[in-house]
């Protein structure tokens, strides 16, 4: 399994008009899914499709330069016959099914406009989104990998064998400093609101030194920062943090020449060899279930969408091999021992080794061999012949002419680093695009729940505003106006008692905001805040995601020709003046 440095976090793509759509029932796909020379088509429906109904009934015509426009036949929301000839009602709209408004953490929030009715290609990834890691146990088992190879293959001392994995100390949305050995955490203007050396908290003073004296904000980006804005990330951050306490409490005992810098490169190293010697691929593929959730609505979820008579594709960095064991078991709940390709009929184009986000650039030119999903060989490799994965010796394989209804590809790609999904499908190819965020489920109920003490925090807010202000009022009177003695007393008593009253709901609200702040997480607090702003993660969410969930699967609550609408954007005049 080939894991990016920053994979995945947006993890679901929808594609938008402007996508090639099926024309007279084939579908040809460009390089790269871009308008350029076609590097595979398909001729034949019964490739594309497992069974007839759910072949697609439309037609279109595509300029670059024009919108897509709908053959005769339009989506349709009507339950469809199922494979097996039983006529069964989606998820949404069956009785006991849909969206129930208390249900918070699993609704689809909307930044953008999006009607699904103009959506005929709905594309997934599978890391993190069709597949959900454990992180107790696939991180873990992250961690561990990543302590081997440090000591084994990098010389640090055999102590950090012993050493053990907190898998929820860290969160999304933070930024690692290398040179300096900290860990930050900031709002959408990058002001830095929370910040550690290794374990230990900086002081306002230590903050403002480092972070809040340049007339130019720092960018906070490669080579001297590393965000970690995806959840394959977390235990290598921190286990950087272990390792900045240990070299400062340890001088001398982390190799020669070994700072900050270095040392978060060393973990980084000791990740991807984990990665490319496949010591994770092989432990999840021997158990999935220990290291993957079990998600029953997924079936049902991709079975509406190929009703709907959408297109539906799977483009993931994991390669054919480890694809197989894990949609096996996503799928068909299958172990390595009972693999087949079943999970297939449901996707009309898989892409394995796809390499994002190079993927979706153009002048990237990705070759795409076709895949035997039987032996995982590379079918149109230069000279025609049949190329084994690495590792595999087997001499010859037979190759068969099964699972026409899905062709499965992986790209060949040259490069260095990987990023994530969503901005680059969204700013160069135009795509719509669904985030999934695992960690929204418990953030919003956690809102709910704590929406009284919010408010609160609002009218102390306003209250230590208004204080302040009757508090400059006198102050102004005193200096600047032709008082007598009893006046000026009088005032200034006022003032004193305004101050005490200022303190006082001051220290109440730091406590309670800071109460607030725990109880999402006690040390980086809530995923999309950062005081009263938008954190960096939220503000990156409102820009480039069109829609935002918690599982890929709450598709399945919602109609598939759903348009979804964004709320009402307010600027600050508005708030007071316009009902909430």
């Amino acid at each position: 399994m080939r894991i990016p440095k920053r994979p995945v976090s947006f993890c679901l793509s929808l594609f938008s008009p402007e996508f090639p759509r099926p024309l007279d029932s084939r579908i040809s796909f460009y390089s790269g899914f871009h308008y350029k020379t076609p590097h595979f088509s398909f001729a034949k429906p019964k490739q594309i499709h497992s069974t007839g109904v759910n072949q697609l009934h439309m037609s279109y015509m595509v300029d670059k330069g024009q919108k897509a426009v709908l053959g005769d036949k339009r989506l349709s929301s009507e339950p469809m016959e199922s494979s097996d000839g039983v006529q069964e009602p989606c998820i949404w709209s069956s009785p006991e099914g849909g969206k129930d408004e208390a249900e918070l953490g699993k609704q689809i929030f909307c930044n953008r406009s999006l009607n699904m009715r103009n959506i005929i290609a709905v594309g997934f990834d599978m890391d993190y989104t069709l597949a959900q890691y454990k992180p107790e146990t696939f991180e873990k088992l992250a961690y561990k990998g990543t302590i081997e190879k440090l000591v084994s293959n990098l010389g640090y001392p055999e102590e950090l064998l012993g050493w053990t994995f907190n898998w929820k100390y860290m969160v999304r949305g933070l930024v690692v400093d290398k040179k300096r050995g900290n860990i930050l955490k900031m709002d959408r203007h990058k002001y830095v609101k929370v910040a550690y050396h290794g374990f230990r908290e900086l002081t306002k003073e230590e903050k403002v030194g480092s972070y809040g004296n340049t007339l130019i904000r720092d960018a906070f980006d490669e080579p001297d920062y590393a965000l970690i804005d995806t959840l394959f990330s977390l235990a290598e951050a921190y286990l950087f943090a272990q390792l900045v306490d240990f070299m400062d409490k340890n001088p001398g005992r982390v190799p020669a020449k070994v700072d900050y810098a270095r040392m978060y490169k060393d973990v980084r190293s000791a990740v991807d060899m984990c990665h490319r010697d496949g010591t994770l691929k092989q432990m999840v593929a021997k158990d999935p279930i220990k290291y993957i959730n079990e998600d029953k609505s997924i079936v049902p979820l991709l079975r509406m969408l190929r009703d709907s008579r959408r297109a539906t594709f799977l483009v993931t960095n994991s390669l054919w091999d480890y694809t197989n064991i894990v949609m096996n078991f996503l799928c068909e709940s299958r172990t390595l021992d009972a693999c087949n390709f079943d999970w297939l009929q449901y996707f009309d184009v898989v892409i394995t080794g796809s390499a994002k986000p190079g993927f979706f650039h153009e002048e990237s030119n990705a070759n795409l061999f076709e895949v035997e999903p039987e032996s995982g060989k590379l079918i149109n490799t230069d000279n025609g012949t049949p190329m084994a994965q690495v590792g595999n010796t087997s001499p010859s394989i037979t190759l068969k002419k099964q699972n026409e209804c899905c062709r499965v590809f992986q790209v060949l790609y040259v490069g260095d680093h990987i990023y994530g999904d969503i901005l680059r499908s969204k700013k160069i190819l135009g795509w719509r695009t669904m985030l999934v965020v695992p960690e929204l489920e418990t953030e919003v109920k956690l809102l709910w729940e704590l929406r009284d003490s919010r408010k609160a925090l609002q009218l102390m807010r306003s209250d230590r505003d208004h204080i302040e202000d009757q508090i400059h009022r006198l102050r102004w009177s005193l200096d600047f106006e032709d008082l007598n003695a009893d006046q000026k007393q009088e005032k200034s008593a006022l003032v004193e008692d305004l101050e005490l009253q200022r303190d006082q709901v001051r220290i109440k609200h730091q406590q309670t905001q800071r109460g607030c702040h725990q109880k999402f997480h006690k040390v980086w607090g809530q995923l999309m805040k950062t005081g009263y702003q938008n954190s960096r993660f939220a503000h990156q969410v409102e820009r480039f995601a069109c829609l935002y969930t918690s599982q890929v699967s709450n598709l399945s609550l919602y109609s598939p020709n759903k348009y979804y609408r964004p709320g009402e954007d307010f600027m600050p005049h508005e708030f007071n003046i316009l009902p909430m």
